[in-house]
């Protein structure tokens, strides 16, 4: 015996469930996610640039554009997203290099925040199934990064 209605709500299971993801952000309280800062930094090494800018939502969230202009290598360009877990700011970065590179790639990066700056920190990454992250219990060494960001207006 045949069970159309059983099958039929099996197959529209995953067009239910993509149909509630995404949408406007909303805390756990079900207000819209509002934005609390927008700030932008720069940071210098050399001959080589950093720009970055980020948008703080009242849930705690992080997201904005960063840019690193090698001299040598060229430049990397894309998006950070993340969350501050006391005075350190954790992202994902998805960027590409180039101008002429199709392929996108994605590297968790951290930040301390102290006196208004933000340090890049260095520290081990470890790739598992196709995601990386920070290796847990492997310290972030913030004074080895190449890049301090200072806050600066943003441009308009």
């Amino acid at each position: 015996m045949k069970k159309p209605a059983f099958y039929l709500a099996i197959l529209m299971f995953p067009a239910f469930f993509s149909c509630t993801q995404g949408g406007s952000e909303k805390t756990s309280s079900g207000d819209t996610d509002s934005l609390i800062s927008s700030q932008c930094f720069v940071a210098v090494d050399g001959t080589d640039t950093a720009d970055l800018n980020i948008k703080t939502l009242k849930s705690g969230k992080v997201s904005g554009v960063l840019t690193i202009n090698y001299k040598e290598k060229g430049k990397n360009d894309g998006q950070v997203e993340g969350k501050f877990r006391g005075d350190t700011l954790f992202v994902d970065y998805t960027f590409k290099i180039g101008t002429e590179n199709k392929t996108i790639y994605k590297n968790p990066l951290a930040f301390l925040k102290k006196d208004g700056k933000l340090a890049l920190g260095v520290g081990q990454i470890q790739t598992t199934l196709g995601r990386s992250f920070f290796v847990k219990g492997k310290p972030i060494s913030f004074e080895k990064g190449r890049f301090t960001f200072a806050p600066v207006d943003c441009k308009k």
